[in-house]
């Protein structure tokens, strides 16, 4: 079938003439944390934020991935890691583009993201943890699956029946319960700008 396949990139647009074009540098900034640890509150503050900089961006999570593109996936280890490395080589492209591309997806466990570093790219991706504690996720439970988790409802999921393993070197750490929304959203803009606005 791979025979088959004919790329067509070397008759595109290069991706310094679409990062010119756009006047800024795509990256990958991939959150990862507990369900409920505001991953996508915060990606949706620095998504305005730098809107209003000037800087396009686009978010990708569990909510809109799921419900789209990884429909067929469950909650398998096996279907956890072919969500994660549909999403990397999706974003990949996003980034090629010139965007800024915001993931937020609990990918609980090192090499799940490490799969989608290497898939994106070393030097594109810059991974976020949000380490606000189990017991303030469960408390804000806005979708009631950490209760149901308890029950034994919901099968496989993390920090309750599955494990979540922090990253060891993130490029930034926030635990908001601890810290405002404001101030998340302007760390994570910070290191973006450092990023994004220096031209191609």
């Amino acid at each position: 079938m791979s025979s088959n396949i004919y790329p067509i990139h070397s008759q595109t647009l290069t991706r310094a003439e679409r990062e010119k074009l756009l006047g800024q540098r795509g990256v990958m900034i991939w959150m990862t944390g507990l369900s409920g640890s505001g991953k996508s509150t915060i990606a949706i503050g620095v998504e305005r934020e730098l809107a209003s900089r000037g800087i396009l961006s686009y978010i990708l999570d569990g909510d809109n991935i799921r419900s789209g593109i990884n429909s067929n996936l469950g909650f398998s280890v096996a279907d956890r890691t072919e969500n994660i490395r549909r999403i990397a080589e999706v974003g990949k492209l996003f980034v090629e583009t010139g965007l800024v591309t915001l993931a937020c997806f609990v990918s609980p466990t090192r090499e799940i993201r490490a799969m989608a570093r290497s898939i994106v790219g070393e030097a594109d991706f810059l991974e976020v943890y949000v380490s606000t504690p189990l017991a303030e996720c469960e408390r804000r439970d806005v979708k009631g699956l950490y209760a149901r988790a308890r029950k034994g409802e919901v099968k496989d999921f993390t920090g309750i029946s599955s494990p979540f393993e922090p990253p060891e070197n993130p490029a930034l750490s926030l635990d908001t319960s601890r810290l405002r929304l404001e101030e998340s959203v302007a760390k994570v803009v910070e290191m973006v700008m450092a990023r994004a606005r220096t031209r191609p």
